[in-house]
């Protein structure tokens, strides 16, 4: 999961969503587990760390008039509040359960008594069954006091191209020239993957005694890194923002 840098309210990853599209649906966790199928140590985790979720807002057709396209037909926004005690140790797999028990992408917020966080993963219709969702790494926003300025809602042809707008605020790289949603997503995934493997390299050279296996991890290590900047380079020739590509017609 990866956590993006403070911006400013015009790009805020909290977002000031229009009033006709509110939902305010209190989601008995029993429904989940219906649908997710979590096992006893997943609901446990509901129970220690999950005071409340409410379904807080549906961004659709008939609520914001906007249309869908390329799959992405709602987005809803969802409100998880935490317990106090769990603070500190929430976990993803509670929004993976949330994720998969819903067949629409989901932007979630997390509150922990006066502090919120943006949370998302980007979600797509199985290529091989169209009644499944492929559901990819988290993306996340610093924690931000709970009556910090909320953007206003990006403006967007239709639901895939706002549905990119959102997403990618929360993203910690941004988009190449030309980079599809599915295309970024799936880049910085190998980004987060990296860093853990970086991780467990660092790990094991500061443990390590001998000084031929040390020099043996190093050049993994500066290997690693090589390929972590070459995902993390930025190929745009412009600078400041670039328009979104799926606003061209191109799937995100």
């Amino acid at each position: 999961m990866s956590a993006r840098p403070g911006s400013s309210n015009a790009e805020s990853p909290l977002i000031e969503y229009p009033a006709q599209a509110a939902f305010e649906k209190v989601l008995p966790k029993n429904k989940i587990y219906a649908h997710a199928k979590p096992t006893r140590k997943l609901q446990q985790r509901f129970t220690d760390e999950v005071a409340k979720i409410v379904w807080q807002f549906k961004l659709a057709p008939e609520t914001i008039r906007v249309p869908g396209r390329d799959g992405v037909e709602e987005i809803q926004v969802f409100r998880v509040m935490l317990k106090d005690a769990a603070e500190d140790e929430f976990t993803l797999d509670v929004l993976r359960c949330i994720d998969q028990a819903i067949g629409f992408p989901i932007l979630f917020e997390v509150f922990a008594q006066d502090r919120v966080r943006a949370v998302a993963a980007y979600k797509r219709p199985s290529e091989g069954d169209a009644s499944k969702w492929v559901l990819g790494d988290y993306f996340m926003s610093p924690w931000m006091p709970t009556d910090a300025t909320r953007a206003p809602m990006p403006v967007a042809l239709d639901l895939a191209s706002l549905y990119a707008q959102l997403l990618r605020r929360l993203m910690p790289h941004p988009p190449r020239a030309g980079e599809t949603l599915r295309a970024h997503a799936e880049r910085l995934g190998r980004i987060q993957s990296l860093d853990k493997e970086r991780a467990k390299l660092e790990d094991r050279l500061g443990r390590e005694k001998q000084f031929n296996r040390k020099v043996e991890l190093n050049a993994e290590l500066r290997d690693l890194q090589g390929k972590l900047d070459e995902l993390a380079a930025d190929n745009r020739t412009q600078p400041g923002p670039q328009p979104d590509p799926t606003a061209a017609g191109r799937t995100p």
